[in-house]
């Protein structure tokens, strides 16, 4: 058996395959939806995974108005943000965050799945969020990809 034929391949920025991707957010959970799409804005979906790398997809997340939350959640969960000076915490209903932009819901979700670094800073540029079911990215040819299919 030769042994010299199983290298691990690590990625770097010019050798990785990014490619743009259309997920459908009509009448998914929100914290189910964000889990994959943090998975494949990471790239963790892809063979050659590298963990320091931005080597996911870009996702363009469409339909953003129609999600669901389970339970009572639309009101009994509380979202904090702090402004950095003293007293400067405030706290949401996500029903009241979603009222103003339900694209503000979901990038709150996604960031908090994702590593707290600079890398995931980077990686958060790669997600467009749209509330209609029409986006501006049609030149790159995006394909469609069902949720329901991820594991």
């Amino acid at each position: 058996m030769d042994t010299t034929s199983f290298k691990t391949v690590s990625l770097n920025k010019a050798t990785v395959n990014k490619q743009w991707v259309v997920v459908d957010a009509t009448d998914a959970v929100l914290g189910r939806m964000s889990t994959k799409v943090a998975k494949l804005l990471r790239g963790k979906y892809k063979p050659g995974f590298t963990p320091h790398v931005d080597c996911g997809d870009n996702v363009i997340l469409i339909n953003a108005d129609k999600i669901q939350l389970t339970g009572k959640k639309w009101t009994d969960r509380v979202m904090f943000s702090h402004s950095g000076y003293p007293g400067g915490q405030k706290s949401q209903s996500p029903r009241d965050v979603f009222e103003k932009s339900p694209e503000k819901l979901i990038r709150h979700t996604i960031k908090g799945m994702m590593p707290k670094n600079r890398l995931s800073r980077e990686v958060m540029r790669n997600l467009y969020i749209y509330n209609g079911s029409e986006h501006p990215h049609e030149a790159q040819q995006p394909q469609t990809v069902d949720l329901n299919t991820l594991k």
